[in-house]
């Protein structure tokens, strides 16, 4: 075929008309799958930026195809028999012929080396797919670059998902001024007010906007626009609705990208009405989740719980949820305005309070197999878990407490959770949860009771010993009254404990002494957190009595019971304990390495609060050996954290003291 009148080689892309912002990971991993494939997809959600990365990166890289870079707009195409038509259009072919439009293009793009880039597949995905599979195998120099919501599905594809902005806070190393939806918020400011500026005034304001916004770059230019009646801190307050809030592009812009809610539409529109249920039904959720977790909340009525694999797999290739896999496994999310979109169709399909109350159940039932596992060998995998179920449980508890009828299932989802307070690091959370689900049940009762328990575990947790014997108290008398025996030897425990740390150790000593007793030869439940912290208080009490080897007796069952069932948690907290013992028996060696194991352990599960405790045994470990210098390293390292994450050796007197000798010790050697 001749070469087309109107034909230039250099391509016909179109000029770009506003600055581009960030990506530059992004276009640089773009770069190299173009060189190593035929066929990148861009992929990603409404409003993210697709199109405007694929046109940057077009213009980056045209110097490399000897032929060209060719731009076919698909965008407002609605039939899918004008596809291979529009697409001859955009390269300059005038075809008179009656063959085939596939025919006229392998034919015209022969040999040629050229990139030809594909805006907007999504809604003709089929009639892209296969028009770009003949293309490619008959003309071997041809790279394509389609843009696409969801891929073409084709076995040499190569897809590269455009995720949404960093957003201020992604990066806690960055300066909120370089951040990049930040940096894009300010480039489009300036061009709606012309003297806006960035300034230490109102970068709080616009970073806490982007943040709000998902970093999606067509949120943020349309807020933007909005600058030329309103003040960044006004645009903020009218962000809850969103969608009728960010309106007002360029007349000139797609329909679809003249207002956030039409750019969400589109995408909506775009999808089976299975998953469109299925997306509103997602909604629910807060922060990412589980397949397991949206099989049981979301499989009601006309889903099946068979089918949601396939189905979040749409909506994952429909770019709706964004998938991230690490070492536990494939979790999902909505993007906050996809969450917002979600829902305002789950309320006008009226089954917002249904989804929310599979929702509440499917939590409740995770925290009560979490607590049944807590002490077990899959200890680990608990902790990791429920951290990242945190936004979900919140959810459900703030559900629980805010709904008539539902204070109960609060009352029993704070409580079950113990192990999460105590031994995640929630401990100030679990006890504001724990306050408002005991005020809202008031009446005596088994599940209050075992309430009071953990309230008085948490409290110790924190340093705050009055309240702690105060709620031990409380449990102890409602449960007599209730008749619940394992919550009185559960209080009897707490009080144990409120008493090792006051320093009142004959008291500790009868006290964990009944609990020991009670607990011994339990279940798996019972070992946290009845058994196991109950021996390692009493060897604790034991060493400070002046009798470590009888601790060291006891710390030795402890451990090898650890061990047996898989314990981890208590025991990082039995091998710090056995360091106290084995110092006080001038075992100085063997104490380096409990503490040390110890300290090793904790690393797994983050506890900043027994990490400071190890600290503290081997710094003491250290001024005793001969080394001074970094004993003083490690106090100060402690001092400075005690501070900001509790009371200071949880007010113990014992242990007061202990620092206070090793501080002397410390500066003697100066």
């Amino acid at each position: 075929m001749a070469t087309p009148t109107g034909w230039r080689r250099e391509g016909n892309l179109p000029a770009e008309l506003t600055s581009f912002v960030g990506r530059t990971r992004l276009l640089a991993n773009l770069k190299r799958h173009l060189r190593e494939s035929r066929l990148v997809t861009v992929t990603g959600i409404g409003g993210v930026g697709k199109s405007r990365t694929a046109l940057r990166l077009a213009h980056q890289v045209r110097g490399q195809y000897r032929d060209g870079v060719w731009f076919a707009d698909l965008a407002r195409l609605q039939d899918a028999g004008m596809v291979k038509h529009t697409i001859t259009s955009a390269l300059g072919i005038a075809d008179q012929s009656p063959r085939s439009g596939s025919d006229t293009l392998s034919d015209w793009v022969g040999d040629r080396d050229m990139l030809l880039i594909l805006d907007t597949c999504e809604h003709l995905v089929e009639a892209c797919a296969t028009l770009i599979d003949d293309l490619l195998k008959r003309s071997e120099h041809l790279h394509i670059l389609a843009t696409s919501r969801q891929s073409l599905q084709l076995p040499f594809e190569h897809v590269v998902a455009v995720p949404p902005l960093a957003v201020p806070g992604d990066d806690p190393s960055e300066s909120l001024f370089t951040n990049e939806s930040v940096q894009l918020f300010t480039a489009r400011a300036g061009a709606v007010v012309p003297d806006f500026e960035l300034d230490e005034d109102n970068i709080g304001p616009v970073a806490e906007l982007c943040r709000r916004l998902d970093g999606i770059p067509l949120a943020i230019e349309l807020a933007a626009v909005r600058l030329r009646a309103l003040s960044v801190e006004q645009i903020l307050a009218l962000l809850a609705d969103r969608f009728s809030l960010l309106a007002g592009a360029s007349r000139t812009a797609l329909p679809r990208h003249q207002t956030l809610r039409a750019a969400i539409g589109w995408s909506h529109e775009l999808c089976e009405p299975a998953e469109r249920l299925l997306w509103a039904r997602l909604s629910i959720f807060a922060g990412d989740f589980e397949l397991d977790a949206a099989r049981y909340v979301c499989t009601v009525d006309s889903l099946d719980p068979d089918d949601i694999m396939d189905l979040v797999t749409g909506l994952v290739e429909k770019s709706i949820l964004l998938s991230e896999t690490n070492h536990a496994g494939v979790r999902y999310r909505l993007v906050d305005t996809l969450r917002d979109y979600g829902e305002q169709w789950l309320d006008k399909l009226g089954q917002t309070d249904q989804i929310r109350r599979r929702h509440r159940d499917y939590y409740l039932g995770l925290a009560q197999r979490g607590e049944s596992a807590w002490s077990g060998p899959r200890q680990a995998y608990w902790f990791i878990r429920m951290r990242q179920e945190h936004d979900n449980i919140r959810a459900a508890l703030n559900y629980c407490l805010a709904t008539p009828g539902e204070s109960m299932v609060a009352l029993e989802l704070t409580s079950s959770l113990w192990f999460m307070w105590v031994a995640c690091g929630f401990a100030r959370e679990g006890r504001l949860y724990l306050e408002r689900s005991l005020q809202a049940n008031p009446d005596p009762s088994k599940a209050r009771c075992k309430a009071l328990w953990v309230m008085s575990y948490v409290c110790s947790t924190q340093g705050d010993i009055a309240s702690a014997i105060q709620y031990a108290e409380e449990c102890s008398s409602e449960a007599v009254r209730v008749g619940d025996s394992a919550a009185v030897i559960l209080a009897t425990k707490m009080q144990g404990t409120a008493a090792m740390f006051q320093g009142d150790l004959q008291k500790a000593t009868a006290l964990l002494g009944v609990a020991i007793d009670f607990h011994r030869g339990g279940t798996e439940r019972e070992l946290n957190p009845g058994l196991l912290p109950a021996i390692v208080e009493l060897s604790f009490v034991l060493t400070a009595q002046n009798e470590p080897e009888e601790a060291e007796s006891l710390l030795r069952d402890c451990l090898k019971l650890c061990k047996q069932r898989g314990e981890l948690w208590l025991r990082s907290h039995a091998l710090w304990a056995m360091a106290e013992a084995q110092i006080k028996s001038g075992h100085i060696a063997q104490a380096a390495g409990s503490a040390r194991e110890g300290l090793r352990i904790k690393l797994h599960f983050h506890d900043v609060i027994g990490t400071l405790m190890c600290l503290e045994t081997l710094a003491r470990i250290f001024a005793t050996g001969g080394n001074p210098h970094r004993a003083t390293q490690l106090l100060g390292a402690t001092d400075s954290n005690w501070k900001l994450f509790g009371l200071p050796l949880f007010g113990s007197p014992f242990l007061n003291e202990e620092h206070k000798q090793c501080v002397k010790e410390c500066k003697g050697h100066r």
